[in-house]
């Protein structure tokens, strides 16, 4: 198979005077452009006992602002024939539109206005409908959900209490319920500001009339203060942890996890390599052995969370009717155990190897993942041209990384055990 390659992008980088990060990548294959703003600040930003507030703002930053009304952003967006949304995750909050490129100024507006002039339209009437619409999603998405404690669970196992990736995105149900209209705009002011953020443009325009309209609608937004990320406290004791939850469930599944090193660092890509080889299409090991062969489990997968200060490397399994959990739970630590001592199979390494470039070529592909991704590298390492890196790291991995990443960070007398199974019927 040929290795896909990504050629090299045409980027330019301006900062404005506030600070705003500007990335601009002209494409004039279609008539689009794509507008991606990401804040540096999600659930970490938190403390414990304010969890909820970084995912609570995805959702206030479409209640409209000083100049536009509530639920208008969708509403001028879609009139224009663009699409738009945002998400909230451990490290960062992001919003994009993808629009007609004749309309960048009204998405251009549609964001420096909710930047700058989002706490004059900030009410408790809003704060109140929003907070009800998390409680909501809590509830449907988590705690009415099969399974749906278990991901929030595995961090608060992993991670120390005031480490800021033990308590989960989406907040805690008395958190989320607690915050206060003060709590929440003291929240936006501290971290939804230019020199918190990064916009990228992609697409159909002109890079100097483009930057000149980002100047035009952003360079009025002032500066916020620099706010530090409290301190995390040391992983700590890294011995095995096991712990058996019951649950509306028909089918036990397992979860093994571990801490890695954070994104960006070598050994997560090993890891995210690894990962794909263990489990990556049903050609893989463990897919082939506990589906296929021993008929262990239904479904298995193995990933590794891309996060700044530590990073979650997990397998997932789940049981077949009549499997014991504890020997299906032995099957994939036997795996783990193999990979450390041996590595992968070279047929097993080029596939994972060639899943994953692939899979990083089809994001280049798309204009809008293409964006999403230079506001990324921006944001975590200052290199908006680091896709290429990237590439070049899981091309040099070879099966003795493999082996010894997993060896060092996988074994499990480092890792979380976690069993969903069944409610007993008493």
């Amino acid at each position: 198979m040929t290795t896909p390659s990504i050629p090299a992008l045409s980027i330019e980088r301006h900062r404005l005077e506030n600070g705003l990060e500007v990335v601009l990548h002209s494409d004039h294959s279609l008539p689009l452009v794509a507008v991606n703003l990401w804040y540096h600040v999600g659930s970490k930003n938190e403390r414990p006992g304010r969890t909820g507030l970084a995912h609570l703002f995805e959702h206030m930053l479409f209640q409209g602002s000083e100049n536009v009304g509530t639920n208008d952003h969708f509403r001028l967006v879609q009139q224009a024939g663009g699409v738009a949304n945002g998400s909230t995750w451990f490290d960062r909050t992001n919003y994009y539109e993808t629009m007609p490129a004749n309309y960048l100024d009204l998405a251009l507006w549609l964001e420096s206005d909710r930047m700058g002039f989002l706490l004059p339209a900030l009410d408790q009437e809003k704060l109140e409908n929003q907070r009800s619409v998390v409680m909501n999603e809590r509830r449907e998405r988590i705690d009415n959900q099969p399974y749906g404690r278990a991901f929030e669970r595995i961090h608060e196992l992993l991670y120390p209490e005031g480490h800021p990736y033990h308590w989960p995105v989406i907040g805690y149900m008395d958190d989320i319920a607690g915050a206060s209209l003060e709590d929440v705009e003291a929240f936006f002011r501290a971290h939804y500001t230019p020199n918190n953020s990064v916009l990228t443009l992609a697409g159909d325009f002109d890079a100097e009339e483009a930057m000149e309209r980002v100047d035009h609608f952003f360079s009025p937004v002032p500066p916020g203060q620099p706010t530090s990320l409290l301190a995390a406290p040391p992983l700590g004791d890294r011995s095995r942890r096991r712990e058996v939850m019951e649950d509306d469930v028909e089918l036990a599944r397992i979860y093994l996890a571990s801490t890695v090193p954070a994104f960006g660092e070598d050994d997560w890509y090993a890891v995210d390599l690894l990962a794909t080889v263990l489990s990556g299409g049903k050609s893989s090991p463990l897919y082939a052995d506990l589906v296929y062969s021993q008929q262990l489990a239904t479904d298995v997968s193995a990933f590794v969370l891309p996060t700044e200060i530590a990073a979650t490397f997990m397998l997932v399994a789940t049981a077949r009717p009549g499997t014991d959990i504890e020997a299906l739970e032995l099957a994939l630590n036997r795996h783990l155990a193999a990979i450390a001592k041996e590595g992968p199979s070279e047929a097993d390494l080029g596939r994972a190897r060639n899943k994953v470039i692939t899979a990083l070529s089809d994001q280049y592909q798309k204009l809008d993942q293409r964006a999403d991704l230079l506001s990324m590298f921006t944001t975590y390492f200052d290199d908006p041209h680091r896709l290429q890196q990237e590439l070049e790291t899981y091309l040099e991995l070879d099966r003795e990384d493999l082996a010894r990443v997993a060896d060092h960070y996988l074994q499990t007398d480092a890792q979380v055990s976690l069993a969903i199974v069944a409610k007993s019927k008493s």
